[in-house]
């Protein structure tokens, strides 16, 4: 991943004017004891007493040394790095707990595993935590295809390691390097808390896992005969590494870290960079811990997020009655329904298949998707909660933003006027068709295109609808709204249909009034 270049964060309440960096404090992050046995490795520390946790977390000194300087793909699959590759056994671990990593090296070779999380750190984008290693790799076995075309991986555990105490919430990248040729990729995990905080910043990762080919056409996509098939009959696993990405970008230094870079990393960046009281959950705990979602003032669902269970749908949208705001700040959101179960050593929610879609059947999704006749259509609207259809043809394509309600209070100091654009902001998918919700507002909407010029069909719309207890949930209807907010070292623009063109007032303007307003009309 070739770094980008880099533009400062800005202060949330300023009309353009970067805000200063914050200066780098040298690092006081302790390790505690390591204990290793069986080439495993344990670590333990204390209590943290921080208060303001984000700020202060950012505020320690950060690196770029979380991005991979010497990787490969194996041209014969197209999307793994079998000289080293991992996954974790769990997607998301709470302090205190253990979470295993599951390497496999071919050739056999020594190897080591350094641990970042990932936030602003004065713009490096990563802080290192810990270095676990050298552990003696070995050639692990490639999993059966099973049922339902499943590869579901019994590696053995390298390394298990406990949490520390003091390692605050976020998004945390294992950088694995071989001793033989020094080749590199990545393992990813969420560490979640428990507190009471402003945001939650839920990952995509049910999506991810969705595209990830590993090891070769293994998507929740491949039926064996089709690469974009979109019908059930097909299981995917967690417990396999994350091959190279899939689809609109070629970025094999993004190996083994899912959707992370592509979509999420810049809100993240930018949240942290402005001090936003955060905390960060996986897909699969919206999923398993509905009262988890009541501990925030927002909710935030983030690039690409498409899969989701019914008990995802049905807990968000309990919250939502409840008083929680949400912002889909996502595209192609709610569309596909998953049915998340045990994994083959009975680890919760480590499989699942796609077994309906979300909302009324649209005949030009059958169209062009005939697969997905096979389903029986009997889950919810996705419109009911987002504020628009996910699942209408064709789905796909790039647009401009264009303001369509200038007095909302989405824009105030935006300076955005009717008509007003913000180039290639929507893609690669969106939302359309706003929902017939009482007080709901259309705040963007224009014609979709698939290349410049030559128009597809489709119209988006970006919508903001009141809730029942004075909170409200605001849907951005585009994949790409965090390309507007920050561009962190490694960050790749995406492009296809149009592109965006990064770092706009506007959007950072925009997302600061819908942030602001989460905080004003919530109380925990």
């Amino acid at each position: 991943m070739k770094p980008a270049k880099h533009h400062p964060a800005r202060d949330p309440k300023s009309t353009g004017h970067g805000i200063t960096r914050r200066d780098l404090l040298k690092s006081v992050a302790g390790l505690g004891a390591i204990t290793a046995f069986s080439s495993c490795s344990t670590i333990v520390n204390h209590p943290s007493l921080q208060s303001d946790v984000i700020r202060r977390e950012n505020e320690k000194a950060g690196t770029r040394d979380w991005q991979l300087k010497n990787t490969r793909i194996d041209p014969k699959t197209k999307y793994r790095c079998p000289w080293i590759e991992g996954y974790c056994s769990r997607t998301s671990v709470r302090p205190g707990e253990s979470i295993g990593f599951h390497v496999s090296t071919n050739p056999a070779s020594q190897f080591k595993l350094d641990i970042y999380r990932m936030g602003y750190y004065g713009g490096a984008g990563g802080r290192h935590v810990a270095s676990l290693g050298p552990f003696k790799g070995e050639v692990q076995p490639d999993p059966p295809i099973g049922e339902n075309r499943l590869r579901d991986c019994q590696w053995s555990p390298c390394a298990t390691l406990k949490i520390p105490h003091d390692w605050v919430s976020g998004v945390y990248l294992g950088k694995l390097t071989t001793e033989h040729e020094q080749l590199q990729s990545y393992v990813i995990f969420i560490v979640r808390d428990d507190r009471q905080a402003d945001f939650i910043f839920q990952c995509s990762d049910t999506t991810w896992q969705a595209y990830n080919r590993w090891p070769d056409q293994f998507a929740l996509y491949d039926s064996g005969h089709e690469q974009w098939y979109c019908g059930p009959g097909v299981d995917v696993s967690f417990n396999r590494p994350y091959g190279k990405y899939c689809q609109i970008l070629d970025a094999p230094l993004s190996t083994g870290s899912g959707e992370w870079f592509l979509w999420e990393y810049p809100l993240a960046y930018w949240m942290e960079a402005n001090g936003y009281d955060v905390t960060y959950i996986s897909n699969l705990d919206t999923h398993a811990d509905p009262h988890g979602l009541r501990r925030a003032k927002g909710f935030i669902s983030v690039g690409h997020d498409e899969y989701y269970s019914l008990e995802m749908y049905n807990n968000l949208r309990n919250a939502i009655a409840d008083g929680l705001n949400v912002a889909f700040l996502s595209g192609n959101t709610i569309c596909g329904r998953i049915d998340p179960r045990p994994g083959s050593n009975g680890a919760p929610n480590r499989i699942y298949g796609r077994v309906d879609y979300y909302g009324e059947r649209d005949e030009g999704m059958m169209k062009r998707f005939p697969t997905m006749a096979k389903f029986p259509y009997q889950s919810p609207r996705e419109d009911l909660v987002l504020g628009a259809r996910s699942n209408v043809a064709p789905c796909t394509g790039g647009a401009d933003w264009i303001c369509s309600s200038p007095e909302h209070w989405i824009y105030q100091g935006t300076g955005m006027k009717q008509g007003d654009r913000i180039p290639g902001l929507i893609g690669w998918e969106y939302h359309g068709e706003p929902a017939a919700i009482l007080g709901l507002a259309v705040v963007a909407t224009g014609l979709v295109q698939d290349a410049p010029g030559k128009l597809n069909g489709g119209a988006y719309a970006a919508t903001i609808y009141p809730a029942p207890r004075g909170n409200f949930v605001v849907n951005a209807s585009t994949c790409w709204w965090a390309d507007g907010l920050a561009e962190p070292p490694g960050y790749v623009r995406p492009s296809v249909y149009t592109s965006p063109e990064g770092v706009d007032r506007r959007v950072q303007q925009m997302t600061a009034n819908v942030l602001e307003k989460m905080r004003a009309t919530r109380k925990t």
